[in-house]
């Protein structure tokens, strides 16, 4: 494909600190910031050219580049101040039109739009109805199912998470998106029953990509290199991402004692900080600290903060398993690294990707919430060569044969299949903008 024949792709993704290296554990900085940069660059890849929008504060530059035709575009709203992503829903029709008068004044003409979280969505809508082009959205998360697995007082976690507004307004930009991407089965049969009531021929189950240039297995020896040059000692148990409480690592805690019952040398090494913790991650990290106390294993539980980038890998690799003990997570693609790297991987039942491993050849999977089985099935890799083994052999080739990027985009740009705007819907979505430009699509 020449360069003046490339066709243009809007990535949108406005919440956190989206970069082309992003300092992840800051927050609202995670799993959703490497899905769109990677998904972006593949895309890039196979001849499109990618504008990735988010919203520009704290003196960000407004615009970046990322690779060979994939850049970053930045938009203001609401102060320069971080927002966080359960009440940014209220800048949107600010940073909307910021997006719209910028596309107007550069010409630029895009063939869709791809959203990711619902603050995204409400955006990649209206753009869309504006631009007269599908709409992809991806929500990664569910506002339903996340109020619905959390613990707490339902008067606080809805002050603090907006979950009646948030629901409200997934169900129009699933309405009117023209296609629906869910990341897992289960996350399918979300969205079709009850609150959203989706059409199940709309959703397409695309699950996370990785980047098998970056994560790929070593020998044995190379790993005890890696876990000498990295300070570690014994039998490693690796828990990693930013600090939030649906992430589980206190319930990981409360399963360590089963295993150093029967594992002499193992240790938790708990990589949950960040470059910049808030007062509320100091906290939770602080409460973390107590009841590793409380359970009198503090002697064996490694804190750590926030792990570069370039160093993740090996990370995976110098780790004996992996856990992944989230009270609900819509995938789980740090698993999915890890097993990439050739380390087994304990995965939570409270999310979508244990469904999509056979127990005991790929991965292991348990409940968090029952502390016993989830440190029975660490300590059953740690203490059998046989199932590390096998687990390393075939968590391997699992990643590699389902969740690369090239994968992934194939089969996004695969579900737009059929999905054709006719003059008429052109027509249709102008009008719903001119009537009320500005608004999201809860309100046209």
């Amino acid at each position: 494909m020449s360069e003046t024949q490339r066709t243009r792709i809007m990535m949108i993704s406005t919440h956190g600190y989206v970069s082309a290296f992003p300092e992840f554990g800051k927050p609202d900085t995670g799993g959703q910031v490497v899905y769109v940069l990677e998904l972006s660059k593949c895309l890039a890849r196979m001849g499109y050219d990618v504008d990735i929008l988010t919203r520009q504060f704290e003196n960000q530059r407004l615009r970046e580049h990322v690779a060979p035709h994939v850049r970053i575009l930045r938009f203001p709203c609401g102060g320069d101040e971080f927002i966080p992503k359960e009440t940014l829903c209220e800048n949107i029709p600010e940073w909307v039109e910021n997006v719209r008068e910028y596309v107007e004044r550069n010409s630029l003409e895009y063939a869709l739009i791809d959203s990711h979280y619902w603050d995204a969505g409400l955006a990649g809508q209206a753009l869309a109805n504006y631009l007269g082009v599908p709409h992809i959205h991806t929500p990664h998360s569910i506002g339903a199912w996340k109020r619905d697995n959390m613990d707490g007082d339902p008067a606080e976690l809805e002050r603090r998470y907006n979950f009646r507004r948030r629901i409200r307004e997934e169900k129009v930009v699933y309405d009117e998106c023209d296609v629906l991407v869910a990341t897992t089965p289960p996350q399918r049969d979300i969205l079709t029953d009850g609150e959203y009531d989706v059409p199940r021929d709309k959703i397409r189950v695309i699950p996370p990509g990785y980047d098998d240039m970056r994560f790929f297995p070593v020998s044995r020896a190379s790993r005890q290199t890696i876990k000498r040059d990295l300070g570690l000692e014994g039998r490693i148990v690796l828990a990693l991402g930013r600090m939030a409480k649906n992430k589980g690592y206190d319930l990981l805690l409360r399963a360590m004692p089963t295993v150093f019952g029967r594992i002499d040398d193992a240790r938790l090494l708990l990589a949950v900080g960040s470059t910049e913790p808030s007062e509320s991650e100091k906290r939770q990290v602080d409460e973390l600290k107590r009841l590793a106390a409380e359970l009198e294993i503090e002697d064996r539980v490694l804190f750590r903060d926030y792990i570069p980038d370039e160093e993740l890998a090996d990370y995976y690799r110098a780790a004996d398993v992996f856990a992944l003990s989230s009270r609900y997570e819509p995938f789980g693609m740090t698993a999915v690294e890890a097993m990439a790297c050739g380390t087994p991987a304990v995965i939570t039942t409270e999310g979508g990707l244990w469904e999509q491993v056979t127990w005991g050849q790929d991965a292991v999977y348990a409940n968090p919430f029952d502390p016993d089985a989830f440190g029975h099935a660490i300590t059953a890799v740690l203490a059998h060569h046989r199932i590390f083994d096998q687990l390393a052999k075939y968590g391997t080739r699992k990643a590699r044969a389902r969740f690369t990027w090239t994968g992934i985009a194939q089969q996004l740009l695969y579900s737009l299949g059929g999905v054709e705007l006719s003059g008429q819907k052109t027509h249709d979505r102008r009008e719903a903008w001119e009537e009320k430009p500005w608004k999201a699509p809860a309100s046209l």
